[in-house]
């Protein structure tokens, strides 16, 4: 199967990578929905994996990718 869209979302600390991820798999040709967050402010980290869960069953993207501060 070949992957065409995917979801990522981070904590408030993994946002540095979560960027540099989304624009190493732009580079490689996918289609990639970021769905933050986009400041560094404390968020809850649950609030992002579920948009990531309604993306991937909707079937709005085939794979999703958490990031938290301590790595993937």
């Amino acid at each position: 199967m070949t992957v065409k869209a995917v979801a990522i979302a981070s904590d408030h600390r993994g946002i540095a990578l979560k960027s540099a991820l989304a624009e190493t798999l732009r580079a490689r040709g996918l289609k990639v929905l970021d769905l933050g967050p986009d400041r560094e402010d404390a968020v809850d980290y649950s609030d992002f994996a579920d948009k990531l869960a309604h993306e991937i069953s909707t079937g709005e993207v085939e794979r999703g990718v958490l990031i938290c501060g301590s790595g993937i």
